[in-house]
Order: structure tokens, then C-alpha cells, then sequence
């Protein structure tokens, strides 16, 4: 957990968004999504599975509350959404959140 905290606030002033996959971390870190919503950068929230499948309490992302979306449920091919979403954002494209 901490390591993804610093992470983030080491790897910001070098990129221009995040995709990241919190894992359990996403239904209870405070510490990850307090660090994703002052990053200043655009995260994508992947998860492989489809957590509203899954147990209840894996059903709620307090970090993906804080991300500008959550993809979840489409395997791997998640994180290629997520890219394309934040390259068309950068870009000022469609799917612009």
C-alpha cells in the first residue's frame, strides 16, 4: 500500500495520467485514495474481474470514487480501455470524461 502511495507521487511529474488495478486495496485503502485525488493527474481504475459479481464487500471501490473511471470485468483487455480512453481524453477526442 505504501509503496503505491509513493508511487504515484513519485511517478507524477514524469507521466500524464495513470491506469492502475488497486486490487483489494481499492475497498480499503484511504491512504490510496487519498493519494489518487491530489495527484493532478487522470487514473483509470482496471480491475480484471467484475467486482459487482463478486462478494458484497468487493462490490464498493473507495478509490475508484476519486478516479475519472473504473473499468472492470473485461479481463485484460481492461487496461488496453483504459489507455485508449485517456490517450482520447488527452487528445480532446471523444470519451472525454
Amino acid at each position: 500500500e505504501g509503496e503505491l502511495v509513493g508511487w504515484l507521487r513519485e511517478k507524477a511529474s514524469e507521466v500524464d495520467a495513470f491506469v492502475v488495478n488497486p486490487a483489494g486495496y481499492s475497498h480499503t485503502s484511504v491512504a490510496l485514495r487519498d493519494a489518487i485525488a491530489v495527484v493532478g493527474k487522470p487514473v483509470v481504475e482496471v480491475h480484471i474481474s467484475n467486482i459487482h459479481a463478486r462478494e458484497s464487500f468487493r462490490q464498493t471501490t473507495i478509490t475508484g470514487a476519486v478516479c475519472a473511471g473504473v473499468i472492470s470485468g473485461f479481463g485484460l483487455e481492461g487496461y488496453r480501455m483504459a489507455v485508449e480512453h485517456l490517450r482520447q481524453t488527452a487528445a480532446g477526442g471523444a470519451g472525454r470524461a
